[in-house]
């Protein structure tokens, strides 16, 4: 007969589902791509279709609600493998909102822009010109440079005061 994990007898008949056995392999895994202090106690074991999938609390910061899950294949007559280990978000865990075509991106933004147009246009109408001074403007209204507070032209010897 061979012999399972931790050596628990295993069976043809019956794969090993036991969480003391499935629990040591899983946390190995994980340990492999994550610190250690970031894996917490055990959460359940569920097994259908000879994968065992085994889930951990999360430690790390800024994953709340969120879960170490790591799958394993327990086949009848073999020892329990490896399939895959990831970090999965549960019920009420923060999560990216849905994914948003470009296009539907694009035309929401064009009709944005073609509103704050329009509304811009309505601000204009009263005649009052707020707008005179550009802000980007890296000269002021007397020629001084106005980025950096240094007119370079007044410390220039080789300005003609004429010009």
């Amino acid at each position: 007969m061979p012999r399972g994990a931790r050596g628990t007898t295993t069976t043809a008949a019956a794969p090993v589902v036991e969480a003391s056995v499935l629990e040591p392999i899983a946390r190995a895994a994980l340990e492999e791509i994550t610190p250690t202090t970031t894996i917490g106690a055990l959460r359940d074991v569920t097994v259908a279709d000879d994968v065992a999938t085994v889930r951990f609390a999360t430690r790390q910061g800024g994953y709340l609600g969120w879960f170490w899950t790591v799958s394993l294949a327990v086949n009848p007559g073999l020892e329990p493998s490896v399939l895959e280990t990831e970090l999965m978000p549960g019920e009420g865990a923060l999560t990216a909102p849905d994914w948003v075509p470009w296009s539907d991106r694009l035309e929401d933004y064009l009709a944005q822009q073609a509103a704050d147009a329009e509304s811009e246009g309505d601000d204009d109408s009263d005649g009052d010109d707020d707008h005179d001074h550009d802000e980007h403007d890296l000269h002021g209204d007397d020629g001084d440079d106005v980025f950096d507070g240094v007119d370079i032209d007044a410390h220039d010897d080789t300005v003609d005061d004429d010009d």
